[in-house]
């Protein structure tokens, strides 16, 4: 991040504050803002959409009660669902951008809908579009290798990357969870997506050396929390042992552990796998310190370089607000789904207690 590449915002953080109802409805007023009328939601209105972070965005609407946006977004994905089941990696105006595929934005379906479902109590879009759903897994659990990991990509061939990425397999553990749950209340059976979860969250939590090193990046040492495969003491202990490395006092989590760059979407992240374990607290502070990054609409940026005194880049993703959002929600009970992420948490200790018992 050369200071040439940068286009620095002369603006100072701001003293931050924990958000309120109203601050958290501002921000999904401006992730509605950037929705098209085909449902699409872009990074931000001149950018491109990818499946993952356009499922992200509409959990944040359904989240501040924008049930119909959110729908509409579901339904805008189903419409441009592969037969084989996947998604392009990235569209623009309608057109493909990206023909790679990539594992784990097909898997988020899973828990986008999950969530809609927990908000609303109500299982009609789950059931209308629970074939996408199916397809989906299918062809994400296609890619499983026998020592569990997922494989996080094909090519635009169609051909398998043969390489798996530790957060990738860790969203995509947390997608079939939701998957499974969200069959269950269908009553269905899914009893092979139950068996890759189980691999996966196997691999992820004793097989780290069979995915690509990427120890530097903050989401590789919190997603196995946030993905439910690490609980109890393990993810105590794994968030403890390189707090100081990632988390920088009063600004956030770094995005690169050795970059001076702190990201909002990060920060929440690790908030919300902070609350999942029980550290509420530091997970609230983390929440307050990213509200730095808050525009005037309640948008957000990217994120804070500390050397610079920066933001960079200069751009207000969609996915960024969607991450403080779901934040605040978990953090504050703003909706029916604040205890969406620490479910797996909460299952996992009420199966250790009743097995002490």
């Amino acid at each position: 991040m050369s200071s040439r590449r940068r286009r620095i915002a002369v603006a100072p953080p701001r003293p931050a504050s924990v958000l309120d109802a109203a601050a958290v409805a501002a921000t999904v007023e401006a992730i509605a803002a950037v929705q098209g009328p085909n449902g699409c939601i872009p990074w931000f209105p001149t950018g491109h959409a990818d499946p993952w972070n356009h499922v992200e965005a509409a959990m944040a609407l359904a989240a501040g009660g924008r049930i119909a946006e959110a729908e509409r977004a579901y339904r805008w994905l189903a419409s441009i669902q592969r037969t084989d089941g996947t998604w392009f990696a990235y569209y623009r105006d309608g057109v493909v951008e990206d023909p790679g595929v990539d594992a784990n934005f097909c898997a988020y379906v899973a828990t986008g809908l999950w969530h809609q479902t927990v908000v609303t109590g109500d299982t009609g879009l789950l059931a209308e579009l629970w074939p996408v759903v199916d397809r989906a897994l299918d062809a994400v659990v296609a890619l499983q290798t026998p020592g569990g990991e997922i494989l996080w990509a094909r090519d635009p061939e169609g051909r398998p990357c043969p390489v798996a990425l530790l957060t990738s397999t860790s969203s995509i553990h947390f997608s079939l969870r939701c998957g499974l749950r969200a069959a269950d209340e269908l009553g269905l059976e899914r009893p092979r997506w139950e068996s890759a979860a189980d691999r996966a969250a196997h691999a992820i939590a004793h097989r780290e050396d069979h995915f690509l090193p990427k120890r530097q990046w903050s989401m590789d040492w919190y997603y196995p929390v946030l993905g439910g495969a690490v609980t109890g003491m393990a993810a105590r202990v794994r968030l403890a042992e390189r707090w100081d490395e990632f988390v920088v006092p009063g600004l956030g989590a770094r995005c690169v552990s050795d970059r001076p760059w702190v990201t909002a979407a990060e920060t929440c992240e690790l908030a919300l796998a902070l609350d999942a374990v029980g550290r509420v607290d530091d997970a609230l502070c983390l929440l307050e310190w990213a509200q730095h990054c808050r525009a005037e609409d309640g948008s957000y940026w990217t994120g804070w370089v500390f050397d610079d005194q920066g933001y960079w880049p200069q751009e207000q993703p969609t996915w960024t607000a969607a991450a403080v959002v779901l934040a605040a929600d978990a953090l504050l009970g703003l909706s029916p789904a604040s205890g969406f992420f620490r479910a797996l948490h909460d299952e996992d200790a009420g199966l250790l207690e009743a097995a002490c018992d």
